[in-house]
């Protein structure tokens, strides 16, 4: 049931990778870059897989058994390996659906006219080293589509979730205050804290005239004491 195995270096044996046989039947995508394969003679039958990663080994030839093991690839990877003339390259004819070859740090890629010859060998292929003969940048691999689907989906789902304008409003909030600087913002405090300060001696003042009629009375009743005390005072000298 496996359908992806990377087995980056690690280190193959006499050609070989223990335990990589015809038992994966399902194997789509297959990467042994870097353990040290000198050869592909030893590859299992893989009629399923798409895409073979083969980057930084030591080939240099027999590839004509990749038409044979795995008739269905549109992707092959043989970047860093060593091969070093068209004759090797031509047993990939055989592979009717192949799409897009790398031979990047090969040595066959200082060749004069390298791209065209290769162009015009493979006719099948549309990508060279990940880019047409046009020299446009092949896209993204299938997969990685599909995973970037799962995640606008993902996203979509978030935004469903909850009463509209509810998370708009907080954005919108929190952008509003994102363009203040610090300055406006102490600016903005100051004046909050001066509009209490005023709304609190308004108050004062609303409580000062409610008690206002008791305090002019208690005025009144001062100043006749202080009226009637020097009277008292004459009425005492008199006595």
């Amino acid at each position: 049931k496996v359908t992806e195995l990377v087995l980056d270096n690690c280190r193959s044996s006499n050609g070989e990778i223990e335990g990589l046989n015809d038992s994966f039947k399902e194997l789509k995508f297959l990467s042994m870059a870097n353990v040290e394969l000198t050869s592909l003679a030893k590859l299992p039958t893989l009629s399923k897989l798409r895409k073979l990663e083969l980057s930084d080994n030591i080939i240099s030839g027999g590839l004509d058994v990749l038409a044979e093991r795995c008739p269905n690839l549109t992707y092959l990877n043989l970047s860093g390996n060593k091969i070093k003339d068209l004759g090797t390259v031509e047993a990939l004819q055989n592979l009717k659906n192949l799409k897009s070859l790398d031979l990047f740090n090969c040595e066959i890629t200082k060749l004069e006219d390298y791209r065209d010859s290769i162009f015009e060998l493979l006719q099948q292929i549309t990508y060279l080293d990940g880019f047409d003969q046009e020299d446009n940048e092949a896209p993204d691999s299938e997969d990685e589509d599909e995973e970037e689907g799962d995640e606008d989906d993902d996203d979509e789902d978030e935004n469903e979730a909850g009463p509209p304008g509810e998370y708009e409003e907080e954005d919108d909030e929190d952008e509003g205050g994102s363009d203040l600087g610090e300055g406006e913002e102490e600016e903005v405090g100051l004046s909050y804290l001066m509009k209490e300060e005023i709304q609190d001696e308004d108050d004062d003042d609303d409580y000062v005239e409610e008690g206002g009629d008791e305090e002019e009375e208690a005025e009144g009743v001062r100043g006749e004491k202080r009226k009637r005390d020097p009277e008292d005072e004459g009425e005492e000298e008199e006595d």
